[in-house]
């Protein structure tokens, strides 16, 4: 029987999450303002470099999870990366914010763009073997239900300190200088979340052994393709995050100018937080009651039809709070069990093919999962464009006003909606994944295991 794992391990995974978020959630809510109206630079460049720079980043994720399989040490195979680059990343989060006053525009854009990208990398060669060491750490799926709800909680209250804080701490530190108050403020962010990482270091162990895979790339991509729930798992998280980045980039244009205060999108944000806590809490009640395929679809379905059904309600800000709660509330458990499917497909994969290649699989999701919010954030600006959007407007023309609307709820709606399709295909139910972890692969029992696949398959 597969050892329980302590609060004290799963809330220390956990902080590793935190960290992450801590220094991503800013990058992704003030970042953008902090080049435009702090250092000046264009908002065209600004956009056009976030999308490049997503873009290439989610080409390196699949090599960074190379290099993991096929590491080795005496703390194992996902953890040194935890405490390698704590520090590096917590630097690069803080260059981000020191864009020199002194530079000229063109100096300013160089500058920007070479310590974003230098973030970016930082952040993927922490979070890939970060991500993949959830898959090692138990292979008890209750475990693992458990082990990600601590840490979407922690990842949650990590988001919450970057958003709320950021601003009352730059605002302190700075002293009415703008640039010397956000790198003070990164400062302290950062320096919280190196100590974090190293809590998650120090106080998390791998107990999946597996050795370094020698496979070279082009077999591991061919193993990779093969794998049925792999593809399966990949048009899920598409659609999922597409769900939130959409709805999330709509916000504030929802705010604005449907709901005509800006002022509305810290209460907004506010609830959509809080359900994100609950959403992280829910999870493992709900999966003790049904299975987490049950479970997931029924959270799609009610994520999907609650977020449309904000098309059709007036516009009251106390109802738009009570139905952002819910929505992000179901939206999280959706989010949770998606990771812990992810581990699924590892063993799923170790299972079928006898060969374990649990950074190659962590980083080609995680790859999906940037190109979705790369295609997604592209669309929400693609579609404010064709609609004859005008910034700053006192009024916008109707097909705006209606694109904007359905861009915080009908379009995420249906992606919620395709996200519980998905489920339609996915096969590792839990008495499957129990199975799984039962089994050897050893010599005697390869005929077994293979007529077991060949009648999974064939059903």
């Amino acid at each position: 029987m597969t050892a329980k794992l302590s609060v004290k391990e799963k809330i220390s995974y956990g902080l590793g999450d935190m960290a992450s978020h801590i220094g991503l959630d800013n990058v992704i809510i003030f970042l953008t303002f902090y080049y435009t109206d702090v250092v000046g630079l264009p908002a065209v460049f600004v956009g056009t470099m976030f999308l490049v720079a997503r873009v290439a980043d989610a080409i390196v994720d699949p090599a960074m999870g190379l290099i993991a399989d096929r590491t080795q040490t005496r703390f194992g195979k996902f953890r040194p990366y935890i405490l390698w680059l704590a520090l590096p990343f917590g630097a690069s989060c803080l260059l981000v914010y020191a864009v020199p006053e002194s530079l000229t525009l063109t100096g300013k854009m160089v500058y920007a763009s070479v310590t974003y990208c230098v973030m970016m990398l930082m952040y993927t060669a922490i979070n890939i073997p970060y991500c993949s060491m959830g898959a090692i750490i138990t292979p008890d799926n209750s475990q693992r239900i458990s082990l990600q709800s601590y840490r979407f909680f922690l990842a949650t209250l990590g988001g919450a300190m970057s958003t709320f804080l950021m601003m009352p701490l730059a605002e302190m530190m700075g002293g009415g200088n703008k640039l010397d108050g956000y790198f003070g403020a990164m400062a302290i962010m950062a320096s919280i979340a190196v100590v974090m990482f190293l809590l998650c270091f120090l106080n998390t162990k791998e107990r999946i052994s597996a050795p370094p895979t020698h496979a070279n790339f082009l077999s591991d991509l061919r193993d990779l393709v093969r794998n049925d729930q792999w593809r399966v798992v990949a048009a899920l998280i598409f659609f999922n995050i597409s769900f939130g980045v959409v709805r999330l980039g709509a916000m504030m244009y929802y705010v604005t100018y449907y709901l005509g205060n800006a002022s509305y999108f810290m209460w907004l944000l506010a609830a959509h937080i809080v359900g994100k806590s609950l959403g992280s809490a829910l999870v493992k009640p709900l999966t003790r009651s049904r299975s987490k395929l049950s479970a997931f679809t029924l959270c799609a379905v009610l994520t999907g039809l609650l977020s449309m059904a904000i098309f059709f309600v007036p516009a009251w800000i106390s109802l738009l709070v009570g139905m952002t709660l819910l929505v992000s509330t179901f939206y999280q458990v959706t989010t949770t069990l998606m990771w812990v499917m992810m581990s699924d497909v590892v063993d799923y994969g170790e299972y079928k093919q006898g060969k374990r290649m649990d950074g190659t699989v962590f980083s080609t999701l995680l790859a999906i999962l940037k190109m979705g919010m790369a295609v997604s954030g592209a669309v929400v600006g693609w579609t404010l464009g064709m609609s004859g959007y005008v910034p700053h407007a006192a009024q916008q023309n109707t097909a705006a006003m209606l694109s904007i609307i359905a861009l915080f709820s009908l379009v995420p709606g249906v992606l919620s909606m395709f996200s519980a399709l998905s489920m339609r295909w996915y096969k590792l139910n839990d008495a499957t994944m129990k199975h799984i972890n039962q089994s050897k692969i050893t010599p005697e029992h390869e005929p077994e295991r293979q007529a077991t696949l060949h009648t999974q398959e064939s059903a």
